[in-house]
């Protein structure tokens, strides 16, 4: 009994302050503000609700932070017999719309970009241009050293002489072309004027007839004279407009490449002035690659010009000798009244005169 009654007291003592904790809890419960999301209603059953399911997914969704690059996430519940507890399943939630990953393209290395490779080409076209530039207008103010070939400047210079002398006789021996055509031309006209009045005029009909022969016989001179001209004016124009311009061609080629090597030497010795360290070594070690690079350009081009100068010269001589003693002796039978003289040149140098209509095709070739 007294083992009994002392359990009871134990017991009535603890009562009090169970009922104290719960009284406590439940003020606590009634301060604190009440949250939607927290409030989760569930059945009978021990299930959640479908639609405060899902409006708490959707408030927790918008809690979670942008930057875990989750599209969607969803929360599944299972009831209280189940072995699982609640799990955040991160994926597209049903009936949301799936956002697609966007990120840097990146190319292979194996796949070029023509737009790359044309900014590239015209980077380094525009520094070239820049140094030459540069090198160009040093030379002008006297500032600036020049790479000279004494032996091939002067052979230049004689070449471009010999063509504005040679561009000169071309255009004299083309005007006198013109002049003996339009004299021939009239002589022509002046015979057959002669030959009608010699018809027509019977007191006078020998003396017309005289000189009908003469100025035809002239007239004929005239167009074997005019054949030898016409051919040397060919010929000269062939070496001043193609062979000498061909040869200044690659001469204006060879003083770009000069002006190239030249800018590239200067850079290349203003940085081996200045200070060598780790940044100015690399950009030495490019500017030595460069310059060896347009060293054995300009070498190149000045092989080609003296060997073209001196084929040229070759040519030169043997062309222009040719031609010379046919215009001579052209003109010396012509006006000596050699007639047979003038043809007998004209067969030598392979010259046929070509008669008028010649070049104009016949009716059955039109058809």
């Amino acid at each position: 009994m007294s083992e009994h009654s002392s359990e009871s007291t134990t017991l009535d003592e603890s009562h009090p302050a169970a009922e104290e904790v719960q009284s406590e809890e439940g003020a606590m419960a009634q301060e604190s503000p009440k949250n939607s999301a927290a409030e989760i209603p569930v059945t009978s059953n021990g299930q959640l609700e479908d639609s405060h399911e899902h409006s708490f997914n959707r408030d927790l969704k918008r809690s979670l932070p942008v930057g875990l690059g989750l599209s969607e996430t969803k929360i599944t519940s299972h009831g209280f017999d189940s072995t699982k507890e609640g799990v955040i399943e991160a994926g597209p939630f049903p009936g949301g719309r799936a956002h697609q990953k966007s990120g840097p393209v990146v190319l292979a290395d194996e796949v070029k970009n023509p737009a790359m490779e044309k900014l590239e080409l015209v980077r380094k076209w525009s520094l070239n241009t820049y140094k030459c530039t540069r090198q160009i207008i040093s030379e002008k103010l006297g500032r600036g050293s020049r790479t000279v070939d004494l032996e091939l400047e002067a052979q230049i210079d004689i070449l471009r002489d010999n063509k504005k002398k040679y561009e000169n006789i071309l255009r004299l021996a083309q005007t006198l072309s013109t002049q003996l055509f339009q004299m021939v031309h009239t002589q022509r006209q002046l015979g057959d004027a002669f030959a009608d009045l010699s018809l027509k005029s019977l007191e006078l009909h020998e003396e017309f007839g005289y000189n009908a022969d003469t100025q035809k016989l002239l007239a004929k001179n005239g167009e074997t004279l005019l054949g030898a001209i016409n051919f040397f004016i060919a010929s000269v124009n062939t070496l001043v407009n193609k062979t000498i311009e061909d040869t200044l061609l690659t001469v204006k080629q060879y003083e770009s490449a000069r002006i190239e090597y030249d800018a590239y030497r200067t850079d290349l010795e203003e940085l081996n002035l200045g200070p060598r360290d780790a940044n100015t070594l690399p950009k030495i070690e490019q500017s030595q690659q460069l310059f060896q690079m347009h060293k054995e350009k300009y070498d190149k081009m000045r092989n080609d010009v003296s060997v073209k100068l001196k084929f040229l010269e070759e040519n030169k001589v043997k062309v222009l000798h040719n031609q010379l003693v046919l215009f001579h002796n052209a003109i010396a039978a012509y006006f000596a009244g050699n007639q047979k003289q003038l043809e007998q040149t004209l067969k030598q140098f392979h010259i046929k005169l070509k008669t008028p209509g010649a070049d104009a095709p016949s009716w059955l070739e039109e058809q």
